[in-house]
């Protein structure tokens, strides 16, 4: 397909990635090059403690369109991809991994999606990944839990990488709410997408940084961000705790008027005892999360700090 004059950003979170962001410049360059008259290409430091951000930094003496962001501590994939979506000026946004993951060599067939479709994005859909079974089980997991318990309808094998018009961020940047993701942020206002079919690659270098901790926490702040599920869980448990602890109490009550029964069974009681406690402090924990949620939001932190930035 022959672009028209497209102008192009390109955010790439960076996360312990020394060794393979020299191929990830190589690869990079001569798609974007074909692709777009103007670009930026946007590395953001999420607070790697090696050498990645003076391997940044010399890509960015080589080339003048790179953009080396390092921000003051690790503060999540997340943010650091909000950081640079903040920083980007072009009329086109990339999000893609720094480990070649994401061929960059598909972000051709993004944007062609995108100016087809005429859709606020076009998202790469995972066909296959090179990831390990317990990686693949726990996200697919992961996924549909967030698919039926929030309001927020993802399909299966979306990730990050993606092309999007800077305009549909525009509409949900100054949104004042720092405990969700952009990127969910974008699902849950209804921009619309076409999902195109992609094999991703087998990490080129290191260990990836997303943990089976970090997923879980993404997970819970998907849900706790966007529905009242939990909520209407617990409340649904302390009814039905209620009228079972009514029935029975009503039949002890019977056996012992009617048929003048010493209800023995102290273990019986202990148990529902420590079944009730265990059950009311799960949701205590419920509440508490969504309490501790209200508290972040009402102090208004950042989501990021930008230590340092070479433009």
């Amino acid at each position: 397909m022959n672009f028209p004059e497209i102008n192009m950003s390109v955010v790439i979170p960076v996360y312990y990635d020394q060794d393979v962001l020299p191929k990830l410049y190589d690869r990079l360059i001569p798609v974007m090059e074909k692709i777009s008259t103007q670009f930026e290409i946007i590395l953001i430091d999420d607070g790697s403690k090696d050498n990645s951000f003076n391997v940044i930094k010399q890509l960015k003496k080589k080339d003048d369109r790179i953009v080396a962001v390092r921000l003051t501590r690790n503060f999540g994939q997340a943010n650091a991809i909000t950081a640079g979506l903040d920083l980007a000026q072009y009329e086109y946004i990339t999000i893609m991994d720094s480990d070649l993951q994401d061929p960059p060599e598909f972000i051709e067939d993004l944007l062609k999606a995108c100016m087809e479709s005429d859709t606020d994005m076009a998202i790469a859909r995972r066909k296959t990944r090179k990831d390990t079974w317990i990686k693949r089980t726990v996200s697919k997991f992961f996924n549909k839990l967030t698919y039926y318990a929030t309001t927020i309808k993802i399909e299966q094998g979306l990730g990050v990488f993606r092309v999007l018009k800077r305009e549909a961020y525009l509409k949900i940047k100054n949104v004042p709410e720092i405990t969700g993701t952009t990127l969910s942020l974008l699902y849950w206002g209804g921009f619309d997408y076409v999902a195109i079919d992609m094999d991703r690659d087998k990490r080129q270098a290191g260990s990836s940084g997303y943990t089976l901790r970090k997923m879980f926490k993404l997970a819970l702040d998907r849900i706790f961000s966007y529905s009242l599920w939990p909520l209407r869980i617990a409340t649904l448990i302390g009814f039905v705790m209620a009228g079972f602890s009514f029935i029975w109490a009503l039949l002890i009550l019977i056996k012992r008027i009617f048929f003048t029964i010493s209800v023995a069974g102290w273990t019986t009681n202990i148990v529902l005892i420590l079944l009730l406690f265990g059950i009311n402090y799960i949701i205590m924990g419920i509440i508490g999360e969504y309490v501790g949620r209200i508290y972040m939001e009402t102090k208004q932190r950042p989501k990021y700090i930008i230590g340092k930035i070479y433009r």
